[in-house]
């Protein structure tokens, strides 16, 4: 199976090896040393000097840690909703009594920062503005340095689901402002999931001093606490053969390059949208693209759900269908992960196979080409 799902996503072969190790118990020198140095290493990839802290849960896990942590009931926070997975922020939020004020863009818009600002000005109790990275659901990413600034200077604290977009997409933890970023392990960290992280400001660190949210298990002061010393530990049993996996994966990503690998997903993220104009199809977004995902809105076209089963059917490419409104209206296209550009040629020439089975007037090698040309183009610049 070929995964170009926006995550879980594909993962290099010296992760999936480093899986199947003996593993150290947890509360050893061994493996302490190893959260060392896989949080130092992660650090580096997020651009943050915060302390960064490791949960056993999917980045799910990290965003009500950071709720229940920062926020108490008494509390109102900014939730700007883009899509499906920022409205998660909502449900968190109420689930734990935290009042919510949102601010709606359409499914496929980016938040817009100016409008941010606005709310800060208009309501300066607004304790925390939550917002999302790369909204998966719609295939838009959102501007964090603008929204960074924004917020900085106010009272309220800056919280991020990066889940899906760090590790994948140029971003900046300490320079853009954000006070509590949480990450996934399955997306651009290109690990199995079960693992997540929250970086934490001075600014954030000081707001869980006073919040009032009961919490136990996903207590960030707890394992902040945990952190403390020459070798950091965990408050509880912590997820042993991902942090051996992470140490892994950011070996490769460090190899690579952070930049480099931004560059890479861009590009593949490029040619994806070449490829799908090019066979006459149409993206959901209008602009603010996340190049973590495509997605493709199918109005009055072929049958999402029939692609997405087709394609892992016939040709063994796992992409994905929509979410909550969106669901039954388009696919989407991940690009993420340990994949290259033949990945993406062989998925969009799959594709057009299954488009013209469907009866859909495609022109076999359209999208393919289209996708060449941004990879050619692409070396020619690297050789020039």
């Amino acid at each position: 199976m070929r995964i170009m799902a926006p995550g879980p996503v594909e993962s290099p072969p010296e992760v999936l090896a480093a899986g199947s190790r003996q593993i150290p118990h947890h509360r050893t020198g061994e493996f302490r040393a190893t959260l060392k140095d896989s949080l130092a290493a992660l650090g580096r990839v997020l651009k943050t000097a915060n302390p960064v802290v490791p949960i056993a849960a999917s980045g799910t896990g990290a965003m009500e840690a950071i709720v229940t942590s920062l926020f108490s009931p008494s509390d109102t926070v900014l939730v700007t909703v883009c899509g499906n997975f920022s409205e998660r922020w909502v449900n968190i939020c109420k689930a734990f009594g935290v009042k919510v004020t949102r601010l709606d863009s359409d499914w496929g818009t980016a938040v817009d920062p100016a409008r941010v600002a606005m709310e800060l000005k208009n309501n300066p109790k607004i304790a925390g503005v939550l917002t999302t990275f790369s909204e998966t659901s719609t295939g838009v990413e959102n501007d964090i340095a603008a929204i960074g600034k924004a917020v900085r200077g106010t009272d309220a604290v800056l919280a991020v689901d990066g889940i899906s977009g760090v590790g994948a997409l140029p971003f900046y933890t300490d320079d853009w402002g954000v006070d509590a970023l949480a990450v996934g392990s399955q997306k651009g960290l290109m690990l199995p999931p079960g693992l997540a992280f929250v970086a934490l400001s001075a600014k954030a660190r000081k707001r869980i001093e006073t919040s009032t949210t009961p919490r136990f298990y996903l207590s960030l002061d707890s394992a902040l606490k945990s952190l403390e010393g020459n070798l950091p530990d965990t408050p509880f049993t912590p997820a042993v053969s991902l942090i051996i996996q992470l140490r892994e994966s950011l070996k490769v990503l460090e190899a690579e390059g952070i930049e480099k690998v931004w560059a890479r997903i861009a590009l593949l993220g490029s040619a994806t949208r070449a490829a799908i104009r090019a066979l006459g199809l149409k993206l959901l977004p209008a602009g603010n693209y996340s190049n973590v995902v495509t997605a493709v809105d199918c109005a009055g076209g072929p049958d999402p759900d029939s692609v997405v089963r087709s394609l892992r059917e016939g040709y063994g490419i796992s992409i994905i269908g929509g979410q909550g409104k969106l669901k039954g209206r388009i696919f989407r296209i991940g690009h993420v992960g340990h994949v290259d550009e033949l990945d993406v040629l062989a998925t969009i020439g799959a594709l057009e196979m299954v488009l013209r089975r469907s009866g859909r007037d495609v022109k076999l090698g359209a999208g393919v080409a289209a996708a060449q040309e941004v990879f050619l183009k692409a070396k020619v610049g690297e050789n020039a």
